[in-house]
């Protein structure tokens, strides 16, 4: 089996090689900037170690390890390969750059994905390799958020789609297909128009902060792990989705149009939730915060896996 190539070996970039590495591929790891390499080098082992814990690694320890060569260079870590997963920063002009890169030194069998958060890859691909690259954008981090938006650019060939959904299945998520380009594809779309609400509440003074969070965390949070928001709504009311329509249509259009969600952030509306944010974790408690909350979805992971869900077949 052909190896990996990753470029970016941010937090994105590591836990794409760390996905792969243990599915049984090589994996090559190239970042521009040394330290982000060593840093990548040190979350590798800790994560392995908290994957095991909680029974989410399917291979051994050692083994994922050794599948994972960090680089010097982009073409060691392109060349050759039967995928390359692009995980550099959200810049147009730089991402130009790398697939330029990139282009030059794979051969036409080798699929060019991006990791992208909201810039649709035909903003950037080049014109030469855009047959064979598209969007592979996962939730954050993947290897506990298993899901990819795939995202093919008007030049995507069908192809390069199904084996790109392949190669991501493989290594344990779930593909999902986006059928056309839009800014932000379809997670984060849904994320901010959540946030543009949840933003809009707490300017309006209907709600802290805090307590909007309370609500989605252990109301609508708790309920979409488990079902989407039409799967929901369907088992919400009797009779499924068109009964609930019917009950709740109006009040939603209605919703829709009571508070302005179009306006931009204001930095006083920011800095309202952000108090309230520092409050609850000191941005000196920011990495283990992340840490704990990392924590808590491995333990989902796994209790969902020891009641018969699977996170990878």
């Amino acid at each position: 089996m052909s190896h990996v190539g990753i470029f970016g070996a941010g937090s994105i970039g590591t836990a794409f090689a760390l996905l792969f590495a243990d599915a049984g591929f090589a994996v090559r790891i190239f970042d521009p900037d040394p330290s982000a390499l060593e840093r990548s080098r040190h979350v590798i082992d800790q994560r392995i170690t908290e994957l095991q814990r909680f029974t989410l690694l399917a291979s051994n320890p050692s083994e994922v390890r050794e599948l994972i060569e960090i680089v010097s260079s982009a073409r060691t870590a392109a060349s050759g390969a039967i995928f390359v997963q692009e995980a550099g920063p959200e810049d147009v002009q730089t991402k130009q750059r790398i697939f330029e890169d990139l282009t030059a030194v794979t051969s036409d069998e080798t699929i060019l994905a991006s990791a992208s958060s909201a810039i649709p890859s035909s903003r950037f691909v080049d014109v030469h390799s855009a047959f064979r690259s598209l969007i592979g954008h996962p939730g954050n981090p993947p290897y506990l958020l298993r899901v990819v938006e795939l995202v093919g650019n008007p030049s995507t060939e069908e192809q390069t789609v199904l084996r790109a959904g392949q190669l991501y299945e493989q290594a344990g998520l779930s593909a999902v297909r986006v059928n056309r380009e839009v800014d932000g594809f379809v997670f984060n779309r849904i994320q901010g128009a959540v946030l543009r609400e949840a933003y809009a509440l707490v300017e309006a003074e209907i709600i802290d902060p805090m307590d909007l969070d309370t609500l989605v965390q252990d109301g609508l949070g708790l309920r979409w792990s488990v079902a989407g928001p039409f799967a929901t709504v369907d088992l919400n009311v009797r009779g499924g989705i068109t009964a609930h329509a019917e009950r709740m249509g109006s009040a939603y259009h209605r919703m829709a149009g009571a508070l302005d969600t179009s306006k931009e952030w204001t930095d006083k509306l920011v800095a309202k939730v952000n108090c309230s944010r520092r409050k609850a974790v000191p941005i000196e408690q920011w990495d283990q915060a992340v840490a704990d909350r990392d924590t808590q979805l491995m333990k989902q992971l796994n209790a969902r896996t020891s009641n018969g869900g699977t996170t990878r077949d």
